[in-house]
């Protein structure tokens, strides 16, 4: 978790974007595809000053981890220290369209749990923050990771989270110690129905897509 990543006016900024469709290119209803129930948009380049300067930053932190994971895992993709050229590397095989997104909750919706791969090339880690304060400007909906274990149940874990809190996890898995050494864990992620008031939220993945 990274607690306070946005103030409260950045909060209420960015969720009072959903309403103006020229920074986004695409809505998606959720029931449609069988996602849950709810909606979201996908942001457009160029992308919000802040969620611009937030995907950049939280990037060059986050790739070093991103790297460590990779080595445990035996894998041989390793990511540049820069997202600049992390996009190119997408762009170079046809991952051309952003990926940040901001959803959008009223009672009864739900996200069923998924991952968020847009192609061949994908960053193992992105970022969720929530936009809205829980129990005041909605109940329910909380964040929900599930981790499945090679031969064993998946296990739940709910992250609590308040207005402007962040939580940074694996898009699809995640290298674990175990007693015979480095073994890896798929994850997905979803949110609990909501219950009742509005809820945003926005993504920050740092792969785009095709």
């Amino acid at each position: 978790m990274l607690q306070k990543l946005l103030t409260p006016k950045e909060c209420q900024q960015i969720a009072a974007l959903y309403s103006e469709e020229e920074h986004f290119r695409s809505h998606i209803i959720m029931a449609r595809h069988g996602f849950g129930k709810g909606e979201y948009r996908y942001f457009k380049y160029p992308l919000p000053k802040l969620l611009a300067s937030l995907r950049t930053a939280l990037y060059s932190r986050l790739a070093p981890i991103a790297n460590q994971w990779s080595e445990r895992m035996g894998e041989e993709t390793r990511y540049p220290a820069e997202h600049i050229d992390f996009l190119k590397r997408c762009h170079d095989r046809g991952q051309l369209r952003p990926t940040p997104l901001l959803l959008q909750y009223v009672p009864g919706d739900y996200n069923c749990l998924h991952q968020d791969l847009y192609g061949e090339l994908a960053f193992p880690i992105q970022v969720a923050i929530l936009l809205s304060e829980p129990g005041t400007d909605f109940t329910g909906g909380e964040f929900i990771l599930a981790e499945q274990r090679p031969r064993m149940q998946t296990r739940a874990e709910v992250v609590a989270l308040t207005q402007g809190d962040s939580v940074a996890f694996a898009v699809h898995h995640r290298p674990v110690e175990g007693t015979r050494g480095t073994y890896r864990v798929n994850l997905r992620h979803g949110v609990s129905r909501v219950r009742s008031g509005r809820r945003h939220t926005v993504g920050i993945i740092f792969h785009d897509g095709t």
